[in-house]
């Protein structure tokens, strides 16, 4: 059995904190009097999502969805499906859409499709992280934290595998910075 990799800190847990809070001081001011719902994607965004809510102090709904096209590898099949779909109704409602990573935009993309036919009165995006050398599908995001290079991203709810969800940091495995 070969040595994983061990993961590099790209972006560390102070910064990562104050991209989170100018992120939702942006929010705030867009959202404070919409009520809207986050839909969170996981299992990525769930410690972005948790960290972002609490700094936000309006009323809104959060909501999760779960899509797949990664499988165990670190490699998308390009296969986007819903494996867990929403329990609350947006038609009508101020949807933002909270992504760990926009990378080749596929998934984004159809997650937009998804939600555009449930007829919500705004879609909006927020990434933690968005990685546009990667980028196959267009994708406006609203609200970004970060641009990253292409380098396969871990920690802070980004996994390889499952595993490295739980690092503080927003770290790489392989290559230099």
């Amino acid at each position: 059995m070969g040595l994983k990799p061990k993961p590099q800190v790209l972006f560390g847990r102070k910064e990562i904190e104050a991209t989170v809070s100018r992120l939702a001081a942006e929010i705030r001011s867009d959202y404070h009097d919409k009520h809207p719902v986050l839909v969170g994607i996981l299992k990525g965004a769930f410690v972005f999502l948790a960290d972002l809510i609490r700094l936000l102090d309006f009323p809104l709904e959060v909501e999760f969805i779960r899509l797949s096209s990664y499988g165990k590898g670190k490699e998308s099949s390009g296969k986007i499906r819903v494996v867990q779909g929403l329990d609350s109704e947006v038609k009508g409602r101020h949807v933002l859409i909270i992504e760990d990573i926009v990378d080749s935009g596929l998934t984004t993309t159809f997650l937009l499709d998804y939600l555009l036919q449930k007829k919500p009165a705004s879609i909006r995006v927020c990434s933690l992280t968005s990685k546009p050398s990667r980028r196959k599908s267009p994708v406006t995001i609203s609200y970004l934290g970060f641009t990253v290079p292409d380098k396969f991203l871990v920690g802070y709810g980004l996994d390889s595998g499952e595993e490295f969800r739980n690092l503080p940091d927003i770290c790489f495995i392989g290559g230099d910075k």
